[in-house]
């Protein structure tokens, strides 16, 4: 596995959704810190072309009645994909939370809000969403109505838009929000999260690094015996499977020892055993927060928020309005992130070949043009976002 790309100016965004359909990337929605999340507005949704590693942002109709079908800009929620088709499900702004379910059509860039049935899940965020067949399975999160944290397991049926309160026998994980579910066969496995043995408060909240799993064919929960070496607990991590019954993690924070992380760790769910692994390149550095999607045989990292210990950032007086006190510890400062790291699992002699070149500095001419592109498409930064200014930069006068 060796890191590849790292380039800035894409969407500065935190607690954003994204899902691969083909060859492109959707990313929904997100917090920046400074941004308006008190009034609803439409939804950004970011495409990452990653042949090119280039963002373009889908344009947002001018049409009212059109807008109607649009989420409202949030974060917290989860998006997955089947086919052609996105679906969104819950998240919040800064003054509510929501259980709306929104699709959004890859082919036409359009979105629409079905009518749903059954037993509907209550608003929530910091919950965890997976794609099982035909049935998409939500677990956890802050259920915003009751002020709790949740613990069920619901089912969508894609076809007919029914939800229903899943029966489930065995010792369900504890209540928790901002952990993992990650399909490998019939299993949703669980990971992380910020957890509580009460489902009304987090006073006592701590971070279990156990695994458990859903078998979505006979509703039952299982804790399987894994072996050491384990990663640390964390919540805000991310996941997602690979080949062979494989599990991947990455970062994520641990709110009681303070750490973010920026390891990769592999679960074997054959065998039941955690493993490190180690990489080649420049990775990113530790954060939580972050979206995590493969295509093909590459990873795509991007966004996230880390510890910040350089001068003061600028903000402008409105935007000082707009920050919310969320952070457990206000005396540490965070920077969102605009990056975006690949990583390559399987880097052909092409690719090896470029990053020699690129590494040390070796002259490019009378490469092809093929080449040449490529090289510029991994070392060219985005213009979606601009880079973010400290105070003392500032013209003075």
């Amino acid at each position: 596995m060796h890191w590849t790309v790292h380039l800035e100016g894409g969407p500065r965004r935190v607690n954003h959704a994204a899902v691969a359909v083909g060859d492109r990337i959707y990313s929904f929605g997100g917090y920046c810190t400074g941004d308006n999340y008190k009034d609803e507005k439409p939804i950004d949704v970011f495409v990452l072309n990653t042949n090119t590693y280039r963002w373009t942002e889908i344009k947002k109709s001018k049409d009212e009645f059109e807008l109607e079908d649009w989420p409202y800009q949030r974060y917290g929620h989860t998006v997955v994909a089947r086919g052609s088709k996105c679906y969104l499900f819950g998240g919040r702004n800064d003054e509510a939370a929501c259980n709306l379910l929104f699709t959004f059509c890859t082919r036409t860039c359009t979105w629409s809000r079905p009518e749903v049935h059954g037993d509907i899940p209550g608003e929530r965020d910091g919950h965890s969403a997976c794609v099982i067949g035909d049935y998409m399975y939500i677990f956890g999160g802050y259920e915003e109505n009751f002020e709790r944290f949740g613990q069920d397991v619901y089912r969508l049926d894609l076809n007919t838009f029914t939800w229903k309160l899943m029966p489930c026998r065995g010792e369900a994980p504890v209540h928790r929000d901002f952990h993992t579910a990650t399909p490998v066969g019939d299993m949703m496995l669980i990971f992380g999260g910020r957890s509580s043995d009460n489902a009304y408060n987090l006073v006592t909240d701590y971070y279990s690094n156990k695994v458990s799993y859903y078998n979505t064919s006979t509703g039952t929960w299982y804790s399987p015996a894994v072996s050491p070496p384990l990663p640390s607990g964390r919540r805000s991590h991310s996941a997602l499977g690979l080949d062979n019954g494989k599990v991947l993690i990455f970062g994520g924070f641990n709110g009681r020892t303070r750490e973010h992380n920026n390891d990769l760790w592999l679960l074997d769910t054959v065998t039941w055993s955690w493993s490190p692994l180690v990489t080649r390149g420049t990775g990113p550095n530790a954060r939580r927060r972050q979206a995590l999607v493969r295509v093909a045989d590459k990873l795509f990292l991007f966004g996230g928020t880390s510890p910040y210990h350089g001068p003061p950032l600028y903000f402008t007086p409105e935007q000082l309005q707009l920050l919310p006190q969320q952070e457990e510890d206000t005396s540490s400062k965070l920077m969102d992130h605009d990056d975006l790291y690949v990583l390559d699992m399987s880097p052909s002699l092409k690719t090896l070949t470029l990053m020699t070149i690129l590494q040390n500095n070796i002259s490019t001419e009378g490469l092809p043009r093929t080449l040449l592109q490529e090289i510029y498409n991994m070392t060219s930064c985005n213009q979606i976002s601009r880079p973010l200014i400290t105070v003392a930069s500032l013209p003075t006068g």
